[in-house]
């Protein structure tokens, strides 16, 4: 959230980073000079430092079509309650949380209600939207729920997200290396299933059914996907750098592990474009920017 913070003149610092994998947890020391605690279950939420803005995603598995949908039945859909009883201790003055839009019709709507309600019952007036990063100018077809809660109430306007959408072309790397071009077999699978469309470079995605299709942006990039389902044009997969481009990062954000581990951070991650005009929506609602410096605490 630096960037929308300092866009507003706001003297915005991080006090407080929890990620339970060692792969992110080193990506984000080589980022940002910190490590970040490990498992948010074992923090004791007294010894979580005062914060004014918590942000966080909650494992989204239990959630998620990919997944088995089991939601608060799946151990790690009560994350977020870790998340509540931080919040219920620290009593920051908003929170941004993110999931898979399916959230919302996970167990017929309650599932969400549980997880509104129980915020509004800490005293948090909350609302939320689904968002594409499509229509905040990325090129990934990703639909996630971003909830906002406002201690002191207060209305948000929610960004439309009417940006350009930024070309493939100037995503992609120009010579990528040859160990992400597909096998000869993979290429000549694709093309018996799918078209190659006019018009510039493409990504050809292969779903659980074993369709293909192919569209000028990504759809939604997975964690724990075959390496071969999202292909440029049908022939290689993207590069790790690519899959940051796709979620917003700049070039200048270290990639400090393996193209593997690099793959599922991107696939877990927010995308940063939409990240940014949800703070900055809130950031006016709460009248920061106008003298306002908000500490913040981060999960994921």
């Amino acid at each position: 959230m630096e960037s929308a913070a300092a866009r507003r003149g706001l003297d915005a610092r991080c006090v407080f980073s929890c990620d339970i994998d060692r792969h992110c947890a080193r990506a984000y020391e080589a980022n940002f000079g910190e490590i970040p605690v490990g498992d948010i279950t074992e923090v004791e939420a007294a010894r979580a430092p005062d914060h004014e803005l918590l942000v966080a995603g909650f494992p989204c598995q239990p959630f998620s079509i990919i997944g088995r949908m089991e939601g608060f039945e799946d151990a790690r859909g009560t994350l977020f309650f870790d998340i509540a009883r931080i919040v219920e201790k620290k009593r920051p003055e908003a929170l941004i949380l993110e999931n898979v839009k399916t959230l919302k019709g996970h167990n017929g709507g309650k599932t969400l209600k549980r997880i509104l309600g129980a915020l509004s019952e800490l005293g948090y007036a909350t609302d939320w939207r689904t968002l594409n990063a499509l229509d905040f100018g990325l090129p990934q077809k990703r639909e996630r729920i971003w909830i906002v809660g406002m201690r002191d109430g207060g209305e948000m306007k929610w960004p439309s997200g009417s940006a350009r959408m930024t070309p493939l072309s100037e995503l992609l790397e120009k010579n990528p290396p040859e160990k992400f071009f597909a096998s000869e077999r993979i290429r000549e699978k694709r093309l018996s299933s799918a078209a190659r469309k006019p018009g510039g470079p493409t990504i050809w995605h292969e779903n659980k059914s074993g369709n293909v299709s192919a569209h000028p942006y990504s759809c939604a990039l997975r964690a724990g996907a075959s390496h071969n389902y999202l292909l440029v044009d049908g022939e290689r997969r993207l590069t790790p750098r690519e899959m940051l481009r796709l979620q917003g990062f700049p070039d200048d954000f270290k990639i400090a592990c393996s193209d593997s581990q690099t793959r599922r951070q991107a696939g877990n991650s927010l995308p940063v474009n939409v990240a940014e005009a949800v703070a900055g929506g809130l950031f006016d609602a709460l009248g920061w920017g106008r003298g306002g410096s908000p500490d913040a605490s981060g999960a994921e």
